[in-house]
């Protein structure tokens, strides 16, 4: 058992957790409207899935946010600094997430996919950048690691109801309204977070650390310049070493089963014969309950058993969870198995997202945090997010040997089997941790 402090209840209603939580819902909105979501709207007006899956390849904007993150990290939003660097990016990249929104609602599919696919990437790209500032408002608002625990808590919960918004209530809209007007509601739900930035307080630890250490620097001057772009990245290695090496590579591939799987699950879904409208409510009703479940599981987990183990057990649930979407494709719409699948995916999903921001968030230094955490957050995904856009491909191409139903069977079992190399990683981390520990003991001993 843990000796830590429990947080009571009251702690979650601190105006910095509350604002904690709408920026989490802010950060997760925009999301599965230019992945997932998106991909059922275009099989819905009878895309191919081959152009579902390389369309997805908007979201690779959130796998490159470390190239702009030291941008954020040193130079305040265009006309925005009297909000703070933090708050002012955070602003002026949820307007801009807005409009796009409202834009891709207007264009629609009638236009053909490249104007909607630009409006898609710019919704993309604004909203990485948004999470990029949310990250590191998250890491240097908090005092002390209890408080680091409570505001990923809170990010976490209000993530997940944004993708309780945009993954199953959306479809649900989407059936008796249309997909135009429900990607306007939701481009009109994007000012809970402009509210919640206007409520923020910037943190001042970061700054304080970046006098600290000397890094106050002109952007435009050369020390600056190399500073911004190189500093974050020679800290993080000159503190972990070689092993930065497997750590970055143990992220990269730890959430890839979900990332593949992710731009079929909805067109799947279409084809099996299932309505929006069930889809939808089994999503907002067992799904959303099993996610916050995992949540909680998958944040005591790393509570009590430390980070390793945590992540460890998420690999698996996750690599079992997606690899029994197989089911689906023999059972076709037997709604009891697709309730219970979804909730597979959903409890195995939070406990393992929750397991891995925690983990990420330890490794981040303050004074770059924006840009560390972006790298992070861009190793974990920059490879699903390339690969994923070949998924509607190869279940084409499988298709046309094994039938439709046999080649998504295929194609889900073989993205499970994916998570099997970040899993054997992290317990090659989790050893040498513990070796590491060991040997630190008679030293601290004799000390």
């Amino acid at each position: 058992m843990s000796d830590r402090p429990r947080a009571p209840f009251r702690a979650y209603l601190q105006p910095r957790v509350l604002v904690m939580l709408a920026l989490g819902f802010s950060s997760g909105l925009p999301f599965l409207l230019t992945g997932n979501t998106f991909g059922y709207w275009l099989r819905d007006q009878g895309t191919s899935l081959t152009a579902i899956g390389f369309i997805s390849w908007v979201g690779l904007a959130y796998s490159l946010k470390f190239l702009w993150a030291p941008l954020i990290d040193r130079v305040n939003a265009p006309f925005l600094s009297t909000l703070g660097r933090r708050r002012g990016w955070m602003f002026l990249a949820q307007l801009v997430v807005a409009a796009s929104l409202v834009a891709m609602a207007i264009v629609g599919t009638g236009h053909g996919l490249v104007p909607l696919g630009a409006f898609a990437l710019a919704v993309a790209f604004a909203s990485s950048t948004q999470d990029i500032v949310i990250d590191a408002w998250r890491i240097e608002s908090a005092r002390n690691g209890e408080e680091l625990g409570l505001l990923s808590s809170a990010y976490q919960f209000g993530y997940r109801v944004a993708l309780l918004a945009t993954d199953a209530l959306i479809l649900v809209a989407a059936a008796h309204i249309g997909w135009s007007i429900s990607y306007v509601a939701c481009g009109a739900l994007m000012m809970v977070g402009v509210i919640a930035t206007l409520c923020a307080t910037e943190p001042a630890r970061a700054e304080a650390a970046i006098k600290s250490k000397a890094l106050d620097l002109p952007l435009l001057s050369f020390r600056g310049l190399a500073d911004a772009i190189l500093g974050p990245f020679i800290v993080f290695f000159r503190t972990y070493g070689v092993l930065a090496l497997l750590m970055l590579a143990a992220i990269s591939l730890y959430r890839l089963p979900d990332f593949i799987m992710g731009p079929m699950a909805n067109p799947y879904y279409h084809d099996i014969g299932l309505t929006k409208d069930y889809v939808g409510g089994v999503r907002a009703t067992i799904g959303v309950v099993a996610a916050l479940l995992g949540i909680a599981a998958g944040g005591a987990c790393a509570l009590r058993l430390g980070y390793m183990r945590a992540l460890i057990i998420g690999g698996v649930l996750q690599a079992l969870a997606i690899a029994a979407f197989a089911s689906l494709a023999y059972a076709k719409a037997n709604v009891a198995l697709f309730a219970a699948v979804m909730a597979g995916d959903n409890f195995s999903t939070g406990f393992a997202g929750v397991a891995l921001v925690a983990y990420m968030s330890s490794l981040t230094s303050l004074g770059y945090t924006a840009t560390q955490y972006a790298l992070l957050s861009s190793t974990y995904a920059w490879l699903g997010k390339i690969m994923k856009g070949f998924s509607g491909a190869i279940v084409e191409s499988l298709s046309a040997t094994h039938g439709l139903m046999n080649a998504y069977a295929i194609f889900f079992v073989g993205a499970g089997a994916i998570g099997i190399p970040a899993i054997i990683l992290f317990i090659i981390l989790a050893a040498h941790h513990r070796r590491t520990r060991l040997a630190a003991a008679p030293t601290a001993a004799r000390a």
